[in-house]
């Protein structure tokens, strides 16, 4: 099947270069692109892609809005929402984080990185770049949190899991590392969503540092 994107960053630049690399796989057809959020909601209404991958600021209706506006309750099929963002956005990215984005891609991350953040988020994994994990996610161990689950809801295996979802591991590099099948990843990756109230990986992930999990050996 093919992956129907719609790319929305005001930097004209930016699109072309996103189109390119993305037009160039087999798998993938870009449908739209928007020059702010505004727009980007209203083409995504109009062509319904599988994936928008969104600039954080971007006038008229900046990257976060139009994210929320796409994942509000009474959407049917809404896109899954990729974050392309610049080091300085961390507050930015945390606040998508909190609303639902699917990934988050450093915008000069290389063609190679783009082409699978947009394949992960449609399968249903969504794709955190490690320097994005590392360096943002570090930083909620003192942020307020408004989910405090014990680490003890989770087993010592999902536990172990979590760790590396949080390191920024795809379900194939988690399953390698735990010397098990990729199947049974997604069978613990869907119990700890369910244990953790958490509505993706990159929430599992944020959950990790906000607890301190990832200080913890």
């Amino acid at each position: 099947m093919t992956i129907r994107v719609l790319i929305a960053d005001d930097q004209a630049m930016v699109r072309a270069g996103f189109a390119m690399i993305l037009a160039a796989e087999d798998d993938i057809e870009v449908v739209a692109e928007a020059a702010d959020g505004l727009q980007a909601v209203e083409l995504a209404e109009r062509h319904r892609p599988d994936i928008v991958l969104m600039d954080i600021r971007m006038p008229r209706l900046d990257g976060l809005e139009a994210l929320r506006r796409l994942a509000r309750p009474g959407v049917v099929n809404p896109p899954k929402v990729v974050i392309a963002t610049t080091f300085d956005d961390d507050e930015y990215v945390y606040r998508a984080l909190r609303d639902g984005a699917s990934g988050f891609l450093i915008k000069d991350s290389g063609p190679a990185l783009l082409v699978e953040a947009v394949r992960a988020a449609a399968s249903g994994e969504a794709l955190v770049s490690p320097s994005i994990t590392v360096r943002l996610l570090r930083t909620l161990n003192s942020a307020a949190t408004t989910r405090r689950t014990a680490h003890s809801a989770l087993s010592t295996r999902e536990l172990d899991l979590v760790r590396l979802v949080a390191q920024g591991l795809t379900n194939a590099e988690v399953a390698t590392e735990l010397s098990i099948t990729v199947g049974t990843v997604k069978t613990h990756l869907g119990n700890v969503q369910t244990k953790l109230s958490a509505r993706n990986r990159v929430e599992i992930a944020a959950w990790a540092w906000e607890t301190g999990l990832m200080n913890r050996h």
